[in-house]
């Protein structure tokens, strides 16, 4: 009989060491880690699509749409920086379409989430620059008053050349002075060259001085 059970007692310690439950298993993915990874797949099919319409299709609107699904797939994956640059680029083309206040809220919100940051705080006054000059854009005094916050939330931002064409831009507005306005933006333009959002927000402004019309900023 002793000779009889030993067959199940070793069958019974087989089956115990090599069928360990399942959740015990290394590099077993888990439900979580599926999910993300779905996420990630989801936002760069969606890129694609947002790239197809901004290159070939010419639907910003439709791109835009597209950019905001990525950025929220990205967050869902919690992938920051991957949300940011899908979120900038939606802002950018907000402010084209004359959506002031979406790109503002994009930017502010983006700028304090890398102020803090030891790697990201230099882009950080470049969105404090944008989000002021789409403030700009809106109203004068809107923009004193964002300027006032984004110096007081980011005190760096004050020192930075952005920071001080924006007060030059300010006081040349307020005296309705082209010539200085646009001397203003000379100046920064011959150390940091304008890119062409720039450039359009930059024209935008200068028009609503009195006696514009449709200048340039030569």
């Amino acid at each position: 009989m002793p000779s009889a059970r030993r067959p199940s007692c070793t069958c019974s310690s087989r089956a115990s060491t090599t069928r360990p439950p399942a959740s015990w298993t290394p590099g077993t993915p888990t439900k979580k880690r599926i999910r993300r990874g779905r996420f990630t797949i989801a936002a760069k099919h969606h890129i694609t699509i947002a790239e197809i319409y901004e290159a070939e299709l010419v639907d910003i609107e439709k791109a835009i749409a597209h950019y905001e699904q990525a950025a929220d797939y990205y967050k869902g994956e919690e992938s920051n920086s991957s949300a940011n640059k899908c979120l900038l680029k939606v802002a950018a083309y907000a402010a084209q379409l004359e959506q002031y206040q979406k790109a503002i809220e994009i930017y502010e919100q983006v700028g304090t989430n890398t102020m803090d940051n030891p790697l990201l705080k230099y882009s950080a006054k470049e969105y404090f620059f944008k989000a002021a000059l789409c403030h700009f854009i809106v109203d004068e005094l809107n923009a004193k008053l964002a300027l006032e916050k984004y110096e007081e939330m980011f005190p760096a931002f004050t020192d930075s050349r952005e920071c001080k064409l924006l007060k030059k831009l300010l006081e040349a507005h307020e005296e309705q002075n082209s010539e200085a306005y646009t001397e203003a933006v000379k100046e920064f333009d011959s150390i940091s060259r304008l890119d062409q959002w720039l450039t359009t927000m930059l024209l935008r402004i200068k028009k609503t001085i009195q006696g514009e019309g449709d200048g340039d900023l030569k």
